[in-house]
């Protein structure tokens, strides 16, 4: 990777060869400038940076602060004179893919130095992820390497960076920092969920993934602020075969015969995976043992036993991609094995009892169509006879389709269901709980709206049966709420789980 520092003028060009500038104040003098940093946050600004104007929220006075504090130019879709009289500015028609090329330019492409790997589906990107993370990390551990980096909706780990996540794919400033600290940490392999937004709003833009894998698509994140149809979701989520070596695509989605001609079409080797005997990774032989499943996969060079640590039926789709995954990267099998059979996935499928072991609860990030079906049809499969008490919520203003969804889910499988806050944001809990409630009540299941999140766990626990399985959705280890336009601490699901089993 080159460490070297670029002039505005690289810059420049390399957004003029994108036709992306509309205008260019930068005198030749100002032009052979270096910049030092390249930021769009006014509290994150060194001596010598490049300031990003950027956002929906965006005010002229970032601007003017970042200045103050050593930016000595700015990018813009428009022109700020006032804020920043005089200073040389960009201004570009498109901030998204500016800020992925500028980004990549900065960083100095880091992401050529790693094995990258990316994730995309409607579920599973999480679960695909972290059983990537424990494979290679087994793998790691014998090269005497370090931990392998991962990006995902549950936490990030660069090798600098450790933190819970509140996005699925960073904005592309932070991904490329993210890249840059993982080379530096002398990671080779990264990890990442990219989502269908990431993908459509040019977060990637420039970045060639060793392999890209499609898991499945569902009729989710349609809304006027993500996609307005489900045509555009579905395109979208087709663009990460546009950039990747390797396509692992799943043989059992309705739509892999799309991702399959995409991903030949940009000239992209293909490596299915399913439980249909014609995939390349083929698992069969699927049964539940003990607390996890244990099964068989083939392919054209291994007939053999894996197991997974996680109940979930619905897993073996996510462990089979991971299998393909590493069978295209040459992972060594014994890795793989080892990988899986030690995974544990934060928040995904936790089961918890109470001190006699008669009351089973799950917590699980479950929170689209897709994922409930799954959750509540494993459920049944696994725990026959036993009754479902249900404990979720839905986003605000994203999404909308969800509170139908959901809610006619819950309404079809639950025996009750207490509505209740999950990343509101600026619409009302309660606007939002009444929406869904709507279309539970289409069905014979008991609903009631507790808009305290802890409250209503501390109820659905506390008025259970012993025939009774109750499911904590959406959040599992999250310990953040969006209220408003802010990201507020709360205790996690599982937090309440344990507190509030540990009384019964």
């Amino acid at each position: 990777m080159s460490n070297g520092v670029h002039l505005l003028q690289e810059y420049t060009e390399r957004l003029k060869k994108q036709d992306l500038i509309a205008e260019s104040t930068a005198a030749e003098s100002i032009s052979q400038k270096k910049v030092a940093y390249v930021s769009y946050n006014s509290q994150d600004v060194k001596q010598d940076t490049l300031f990003i104007c950027k956002g929906a929220h965006f005010k002229e006075a970032y601007l003017k602060a970042a200045m103050e504090k050593g930016a000595f130019a700015y990018i813009s879709e428009r022109k700020y004179e006032e804020a920043a009289a005089g200073a040389p500015c960009i201004i570009v028609r498109d901030m998204r893919k500016t800020i992925a090329l500028v980004a990549d330019l900065f960083y100095n492409q880091a992401w050529k130095e790693l094995t990258l790997i990316g994730i995309t589906g409607t579920k599973g990107k999480s679960t695909t992820a972290y059983f990537m993370r424990f494979i290679l990390d087994c793998y790691l551990e014998s090269q005497r390497k370090p931990n392998s980096a991962v990006i995902s909706s549950i936490d990030t780990y660069d090798g600098v960076v450790n933190e819970e996540s509140h996005i699925t794919t960073p904005e592309a400033l932070d991904l490329h920092r993210h890249y840059d600290n993982a080379v530096r940490s002398g990671i080779p392999f990264l990890t990442m969920e990219v989502s269908s937004q990431a993908l459509k709003y040019d977060r990637t833009l420039g970045v060639t993934f060793d392999v890209g894998c499609f898991l499945n698509i569902g009729r989710d994140h349609i809304s006027a602020v993500e996609h307005p149809d489900f045509e555009d979701y579905l395109k979208s989520k087709m663009i990460l075969f546009t950039q990747c070596q390797t396509a692992c695509i799943n043989l059992d989605d309705h739509y892999a015969d799309m991702a399959i001609a995409a991903a030949r079409r940009h000239g992209a080797r293909v490596v299915t995976f399913g439980k249909t005997e014609q995939a390349d990774v083929y698992g069969y032989a699927i049964k539940r043992s003990g607390q996890g499943i244990s099964f068989r996969v083939k392919s054209d060079s291994f007939d053999e036993a894996f197991k997974i640590g996680m109940s979930g039926l619905f897993n073996v789709e996510n462990a089979l991609a991971a299998i393909a995954i590493c069978h295209s990267l040459n992972i060594p099998l014994e890795a793989v094995q080892k990988g899986l059979a030690e995974a544990r996935v934060s928040g995904r499928m936790e089961i918890f009892t109470d001190k006699n072991g008669r009351l089973p609860v799950i917590v699980d990030y479950a929170h689209n169509q897709m994922s409930f079906e799954a959750l509540f049809t494993s459920t049944k499969e696994e725990y026959p006879g036993k009754k479902i008490t249900i404990v979720f919520g839905c986003p605000g203003n994203k999404a909308l389709g969800r509170r139908k969804e959901l809610g006619e889910l819950a309404g079809k499988y639950a025996d009750k269901a207490y509505l209740t806050e999950e990343d509101a944001g600026e619409e009302p809990v309660l606007d939002i709980a009444r929406e869904i409630a709507a279309h539970v009540g289409k069905y014979n299941c008991q609903c009631e709206i507790i808009t305290d999140r802890e409250e209503a766990i501390r109820q659905a626990i506390r008025t259970a049966g012993g025939d009774t399985i109750v499911l904590i959705t959406g959040k599992g280890r999250e310990t953040r709420q969006k209220r408003g336009t802010q990201y507020v601490d709360t205790p996690s699901d599982v937090d309440y789980v344990e507190a509030f089993l540990a009384e019964e």
